[in-house]
């Protein structure tokens, strides 16, 4: 365990504390565990290693962009969980009673994101619905990762959400062209934060969706 523990060294800065560590580590059990049966991860991200690298201290990094002082957090396409169960994680050992609202639409993943709830004690909601049908939503901050393209998402949360603080998204490598060429039919204000986990990724943090009136 104190050998897996140094593996999240880079998220120091991160306010990570061993309890949160300890749940990470059941997590990534019961995710490989699960992984066996039904399909969660990509099988070559599916070692415990990779998971850590590519899935848990790449979903933990968003900590601080998130509002945390609202009610609730919203993953639009969680999966495994990533960025959602988390979130939870790092929210619930920081004390902080936020509501993390798990999307899936799958039967097998949202079983699978009850049960990992009830064990790590984790203050979620898993919907099991299909949230381009939902609307009137409402939430503080809203996240995803490597759920749908960028110009989807924005359309996702302009239509179906009443309110929210911002939204979080991963950006991959081709991301900086991805947000060119969406600017020329959305407007935004944003931020980017480098990634901790790769080199040619970013993170995006945004706020004020309109899209753009193309004569």
């Amino acid at each position: 365990m104190e050998e897996n523990f140094k593996k999240y060294s880079i998220l120091k800065d991160h306010n990570v504390s061993r309890e949160t560590l300890i749940d990470f580590e059941n997590f990534v059990s019961m995710l490989v565990k699960k992984n066996e049966e039904i399909n969660l991860i990509s099988k070559e991200t599916a070692k415990e290693n990779q998971i850590r690298d590519r899935h848990i201290i790449d979903s933990a990094q968003i900590i601080d962009l998130i509002d945390l002082n609202s009610m609730n957090v919203t993953d639009i396409g969680t999966g495994g969980g990533m960025p959602g169960i988390i979130i939870s994680i790092m929210a619930k050992n920081m004390k902080n009673n936020v509501k993390v609202n798990l999307y899936e639409k799958s039967h097998h993943k949202s079983s699978f994101l009850r049960k990992v709830s009830r064990e790590l004690k984790l203050n979620t909601e898993v919907i099991k619905k299909n949230i381009f049908e939902e609307q009137n939503i409402e939430s503080g901050t809203i996240i995803a990762r490597a759920f749908k393209p960028l110009p989807v998402v924005l359309d996702l949360v302009l239509r179906n959400f009443k309110s929210y603080k911002n939204l979080i998204l991963f950006m991959g490598k081709n991301g900086e062209q991805t947000l060119e060429e969406t600017l020329n039919y959305w407007n935004f204000d944003f931020e980017k934060k480098k990634s901790i986990t790769s080199e040619n990724s970013f993170l995006l943090n945004i706020k004020n969706i309109k899209k753009k009136i193309i004569n």
